[in-house]
């Protein structure tokens, strides 16, 4: 049974900086892309990073410089350090398998997410 758990999430004052940690059960994970993906009030769901099994990694554009992302075979987590956090990262983050190329979720399951707030 496949099962994500998100967590790491909080309140930031802009500026600050936050390490989400997303664990992973039920599949392949050290075969499996990973991504990390964010909504916000209001908005779509959209891609925020993702590292293929050779931990090659990929960014949105507003978050280049700022984002990184790991992983940890071993642990079946995969992380997302985020520095110079804005009032436009806040959202609720979520984490999933992701196709290599497209960054694409290849599954239709989602987990609970981790609530990112940025506020003074």
């Amino acid at each position: 049974q496949v099962q994500l758990v998100e967590s790491g999430g909080g309140l930031v004052q802009p500026g600050g900086s936050l390490r989400l940690s997303c664990v992973a059960s039920g599949i392949s994970f050290s075969l499996n892309a990973m991504g990390w993906f964010r909504q916000a009030p209001g908005k779509e769901r959209e891609s925020v990073a993702r590292i293929n099994s050779l931990r090659s990694t990929n960014y949105a554009d507003s978050v280049k410089g700022r984002f990184t992302i790991s992983r940890d075979n071993a642990k079946n987590t995969v992380y997302l350090q985020m520095n110079s956090l804005k009032p436009e990262d806040a959202a609720v983050y979520y984490c999933n398998s992701v196709h290599p190329y497209t960054g694409r979720p290849t599954m239709n399951y989602w987990g609970k997410g981790t609530l990112v707030t940025v506020s003074s």
